[in-house]
């Protein structure tokens, strides 16, 4: 017979005799340990506040009002290419500890899980889910681990998800407090466009942040940073912040810094607003040969196209004119050469420009960084140029795996570029002319993808030229994007825009004087360009490319991001009259197209 014990009417009874037959009996009995109460961790799991306590990957995420499942928003994130637009927050906890994480979520293939458990990280998940669904899963913590990150996430190429009322159940962790406020600020080295500045750490700071006149402009894990993209002969006010899982300190004492006078890479010798230009010198391409002595006198900056390798690896660039099988009435170099002093007597800049849609230029060793250096110099010598362009196009340029990090690049075609372009600018000095022509797949799509990614699989060409622009920002003279012949582009509103419109030139222009941060992670922002630095490169006409834009539309372009007025539907994030001006591919298909992008746009800049 199998013995039970008392009946559960009696159970309380036996329970308080025995107590008592105990203390009768002079034994000291202790009351159970107390156990911490559960209590939700989770910070603003209802996205009421925002996305505050939130980071989502690549700018994925934001704050909807509908639909929710409680309350009057809830989390809308999109998946775009390898990015699965995870969000994830850090909750402090206890060790040896059970948790329960649950969320109510819609959508097809939404996660969420925990890591960095210290024992088995979990995750919980649907594949479908048209109605809100709850997702509840469990885990307990190792034996010292006092953190755990917490997320949602969908899955790569998915439509978007939405996420409700997250929760994370569990005794509560040891509070954190806020970090003091850094003390010690001070400015270091000053140039003409950046401020380097330090201060001392805070004691339990997981993080700083950098203000500028109020308005935070970097996100650093150690105790100095440098804050570039400023305007020479400019007054600037710093402050700087700790932070960890609490939140922020206070700012710190502000510190003012003055940077030294002049510009970047011999942008002083170009009018406040110029015309940029390529002279296909080389070749025809469908639109005519046009000799240098006809160049109108609308373009500022004329970027001979192109010098190009003897081989894709060999550095070794060559540059001559139009054969006259294509090109009858090309000049002679010496009335080539002549025209070009002519055009610098009037003030302009003439360029030899590198690459091409088809000179492919990787400088993958030392050898071939110093034949380029070599060889581009033996060009400017000798028709007497003012500078050098560089228009890398295809795979000149891509990044290795593991080089994820733009401020300190590994990868040798990078690093050799701008070696090289460090030594032409110190052999020719502060005249020197340096300029840039990348296409947005190599610069703004670097806000969502930066090489081969975390997981390897991207295109490592994306933003590539992001570590080139950085390392050179204090020589470069101007940065023309491309923006034709690009596909759909996600710009600072995390919305994809498209060619052929002002929008585009808006948002894509905006990046480059917002700054950005680097596939979404906050603590890697590409700082923003001066105004001075940047033109806007668009196709002269229908037939030089894809994404031609009318001249009404750039006009309205230019309005909204030098006045704040015609500006559609983009919010910029200021206002910049000192934008240099507009690049065009090119002189030779707008005299093609009876200088329609010329005569509109010298006018519009007073030329």
């Amino acid at each position: 017979m199998e013995r039970t014990g008392p009946p559960a009417r009696f159970s309380g009874l036996l329970a308080a005799l025995s107590a008592a037959l105990l203390v009768a009996g002079g034994l000291a009995v202790s009351a159970p340990a107390a156990v911490a109460a559960d209590v939700d961790l989770a910070r603003n799991g209802g996205f009421e506040a925002g996305l505050d306590g939130w980071s989502c990957t690549g700018g994925s995420g934001a704050v909807v009002s509908a639909p929710t499942h409680g309350g009057t928003s809830a989390l809308k994130a999109t998946p775009a290419g390898s990015d699965n637009a995870e969000c994830s927050q850090t909750v402090t906890v206890k060790p040896d500890s059970t948790y329960t994480l649950s969320a109510w979520v819609q959508g097809s293939y939404v996660y969420l899980g925990a890591s960095g458990t210290g024992t088995t990280d979990v995750s919980t998940w649907t594949p479908s889910s048209p109605g809100w669904t709850q997702l509840t899963t469990t885990f307990r913590t190792g034996a010292a681990t006092t953190s755990v990150k917490i997320y949602t996430h969908g899955w790569y190429g998915t439509p978007t998800y939405y996420a409700d009322d997250l929760t994370l159940v569990g005794p509560g962790g040891d509070p954190v407090a806020l970090p003091a406020t850094p003390a010690g600020l001070k400015a270091g080295t000053v140039t003409s466009s950046s401020v380097a500045l330090s201060w001392t750490g805070s004691t339990g700071a997981t993080g700083y942040n950098v203000y500028r006149g109020g308005t935070k402009v970097l996100s650093v894990t150690g105790t100095s940073a440098t804050v570039a993209g400023l305007a020479a002969s400019t007054a600037y006010s710093f402050q700087v912040t700790a932070t960890n899982s609490a939140g922020e300190s206070a700012k710190s004492t502000a510190v003012t810094a003055t940077t030294t006078a002049g510009g970047g890479g011999g942008g002083s010798g170009l009018p406040t607003h110029a015309l940029v230009g390529y002279l296909h010198s080389s070749f025809a391409n469908g639109s005519g040969y046009t000799r240098m002595a006809d160049v109108p006198d609308s373009w500022d900056v004329i970027d001979l196209a192109f010098g190009e390798p003897t081989s894709v690896t060999s550095g070794d660039i060559r540059f001559s004119l139009c054969p006259v099988t294509e090109c009858p009435n090309v000049e002679s170099v010496a009335e080539f050469k002549a025209a070009i002093k002519a055009k610098q007597a009037a003030g302009k800049k003439v360029l030899i420009s590198i690459g091409g849609q088809n000179g492919q230029v990787q400088l993958s060793t030392t050898a071939a960084r110093d034949t380029f250096v070599s060889s581009v110099s033996k060009i400017i010598d000798d028709y007497g140029l003012d500078g050098l362009d560089i228009d890398f196009e295809g795979h000149s340029l891509s990044l290795n795996t593991g080089d994820t990090d733009f401020r300190s690049p590994t990868t040798p075609v990078i690093v050799n570029l701008i070696s090289a372009v460090k030594t032409l600018k110190a052999k020719y000095g502060d005249k020197f002319v340096l300029t840039m022509a990348p296409e947005t797949f190599f610069v703004q799509l670097g806000y969502q993808y930066y090489g081969s990614g975390p997981w390897g699989g991207q295109d490592p060409r994306a933003g590539a030229y992001l570590p080139v622009i950085h390392a050179l920002r204090d020589d470069l003279t101007l940065l023309h994007v491309q923006d034709y012949n690009s596909g759909s582009i996600m710009g600072l509103d995390n919305q994809y825009h498209s060619m052929g419109g002002a929008d585009f030139h808006i948002a894509m222009t905006d990046m480059l004087l917002t700054g950005f941060p680097v596939a979404g992670d906050a603590t890697k922002v590409f700082p923003a360009l001066r105004p001075d630095q940047v033109s806007i490169g668009l196709p002269a006409s229908t037939q030089a490319g894809n994404g031609y834009t009318s001249p009404a539309e750039v006009t309205k372009a230019l309005n909204c991001l030098t006045k704040k007025t015609d500006c559609g539907s983009y919010a910029t994030h200021g206002t910049w009259p000192g934008l240099r001006g507009l690049m065009t591919w090119s002189i030779n298909w707008d005299r093609f197209n009876n200088g329609e992008f010329s005569k509109h746009f010298d006018a519009y800049f007073g030329g």
